[in-house]
């Protein structure tokens, strides 16, 4: 049975991948791209079953590799058949991706992986204009303990394990790695600044046919569950129009000195591993 071809797509929170697979999703070849999914989580945990405890020698490379595809293939359930659109595609979404490039390698050799990344000044900063935006709700985003003031939910979002945090040290691992090659790094100001160049170097890079792309009118199915259940509604919603933002940061001097040149993937020279940088 052929397959769409896959690709996955990750970096940075804050940072237009929801806008990114909105306009994605435009494109008729493109068969599902959108918010974050539960496939990586579940190909990590099955994977664990496969090597570890009283089932391991049940399996080799070969059919660990046959299933765990087809966890992939099966989560999106049938599609079109490749023969009458060779292009078909899916873009799957997790944060987990950059921790995982040999796994995409080993399973899917010829995708790539789309990252979305932003200066982290502004991540932060949206971040907070989200959890301001609903002071009843108190935003789950930030652990309990550390919703006081906006320096403790800055260290939140900062740590090892915040939302920003984690993503931040993932993306540095994918970048800096033997498989960053592999990566396609959409920056933000990009997207919204040049969206028709910025969407026509990604048809390119992902082989994707030509589309005529409306920037004026975007439709996106909104997690509202999703968001909901962390108490941020409105984390995922995009805009039917591509705007530029024109507001000032609403962090004080301290913490964007500390954010302050984050922005290593638009030096060349930082760039060792080859990774298709969009900026």
């Amino acid at each position: 049975m052929l397959h769409p071809c896959v690709h996955f797509m990750s970096g940075l929170p804050r940072s237009g991948s929801t806008l990114l697979a909105a306009l994605l999703q435009q494109n008729p070849a493109v068969l599902k791209a959108g918010h974050i999914s539960p496939v990586a989580p579940m190909l990590l945990k099955l994977s664990s079953v496969m090597v570890e405890g009283e089932y391991q020698t049940e399996f080799n490379n070969e059919s660990s590799s046959r299933i765990l595809r087809g966890v992939l293939f099966n989560y999106y359930g049938e599609h079109d058949s490749p023969k009458t659109n060779p292009s078909s595609m899916i873009i799957d979404n997790s944060r987990l991706w950059c921790t995982r490039l040999g796994l995409i390698n080993s399973l899917f050799p010829s995708s790539k992986i789309i990252c979305c990344v932003r200066d982290p000044v502004w991540i932060i900063d949206s971040f907070e204009h989200i959890i301001q935006k609903n002071p009843l709700l108190s935003s789950k985003i930030i652990p309990i303990e550390q919703r006081g003031n906006l320096h403790s939910r800055v260290d939140a979002l900062l740590s090892a394990q915040g939302a920003l945090g984690f993503c931040w040290r993932a993306f540095n691992e994918a970048f800096y790695s033997n498989f960053a090659h592999n990566l396609i790094v959409v920056d933000y100001d990009s997207l919204v600044h040049q969206p028709q160049k910025t969407m026509n170097i990604l048809e390119k890079k992902l082989n994707l046919p030509f589309w005529d792309y409306d920037f004026n009118n975007i439709n996106f199915e909104e997690p509202i569950k999703f968001d909901e259940n962390l108490n941020s509604p409105g984390l995922h919603k995009v805009k039917n129009k591509i705007e530029v933002p024109h507001r000032r940061p609403i962090l004080p001097p301290d913490i964007i000195a500390k954010l302050t040149g984050g922005t290593f993937w638009r030096d060349p020279k930082k760039n060792p591993g080859g990774a298709f940088v969009i900026s």
